[in-house]
């Protein structure tokens, strides 16, 4: 589907009826990481996956654009649904919008799932490997930044026993724009440190980490469970950065008993 919001072209799914659940994919893939999420819990509850602005079927300017500014398309798709309240999962940099909608926004939720993401800003190095990753993104295009994230995103045991998986990262990666690229890493590498709004969060929240993320590793994951009152961590064994395609039935099982103890 594909809706006109915030002078941006935004393209989402929106399946099933019940508690809505808004899934914010990882830099730099789509939608459709959440294929597995979307299949399963469509079944029980209403699951809004969107393309966020420079990625999949939504628009993809080149410009200076801020995470709170995705977080604005949240909210304006929230708003166009009718939706008062979600549940937003957010994996990696989908988590980081996350945390800039609860900043912005807190009465829209009903909960949040922070998925392999952190609260803190990037360090000095951070900055510059995203720098370089422009770089790489603005000279040799989408295909030398699928060489070098795909070992950052799945865990070992998925690098070596799921060719298909390896396969639909590398060709997810290479098919988004450039510009989408280069904007991301920008509003990334200028977000602010959430570390002390993690205090402020009410909603239930579920923190979930891949024990083979690397890149953002379990202590990272339990500094936000530690921080946000009454939040729960799940660590999935044999997963990676992308821990809800690597183990989806785990994942879908961590969400659905999430979600159901909300209703």
């Amino acid at each position: 589907m594909l809706c006109h919001l915030n002078g941006l072209r935004l393209a989402y799914d929106d399946q099933g009826t019940g508690l809505p659940l808004m899934f914010l994919h990882a830099f730099p893939l789509n939608r459709s990481m959440w294929a597995p999420q979307v299949a399963a819990l469509s079944k029980q509850f209403r699951t809004i996956a969107l393309d966020l602005r420079g990625h999949g079927e939504s628009d993809a300017p080149l410009w200076s654009f801020s995470l709170d500014q995705y977080a604005d398309d949240v909210f304006a798709l929230l708003d166009h649904l009718h939706i008062p309240q979600a549940v937003l999962v957010g994996l990696s940099m989908g988590g980081y919008v996350s945390l800039a909608f609860s900043r912005k926004y807190e009465n829209r939720l009903k909960a949040l799932v922070l998925a392999d993401t952190r609260a803190q800003a990037d360090s000095p190095d951070g900055r510059l490997g995203r720098f370089h990753l422009a770089q790489t993104a603005y000279t040799q295009g989408s295909d030398a930044v699928a060489a070098t994230m795909l070992p950052k995103l799945l865990g070992a045991t998925s690098l070596k026993s799921r060719p298909e998986l390896v396969e639909y990262v590398r060709k997810t990666i290479q098919h988004a724009p450039v510009s989408g690229i280069l904007v991301d890493l920008m509003a990334m590498a200028d977000r602010p440190n959430s570390v002390a709004h993690l205090r402020t969060i009410t909603c239930p929240t579920l923190v979930v980490i891949g024990q083979e993320d690397q890149t953002t590793p379990l202590v990272d994951a339990q500094l936000m469970a530690n921080e946000i009152t009454g939040a729960r961590l799940a660590v999935i064994p044999a997963a990676g950065h992308l821990s809800n395609r690597e183990q989806p039935d785990v994942f879908n099982d961590l969400l659905r008993g999430f979600v159901e103890e909300l209703q």
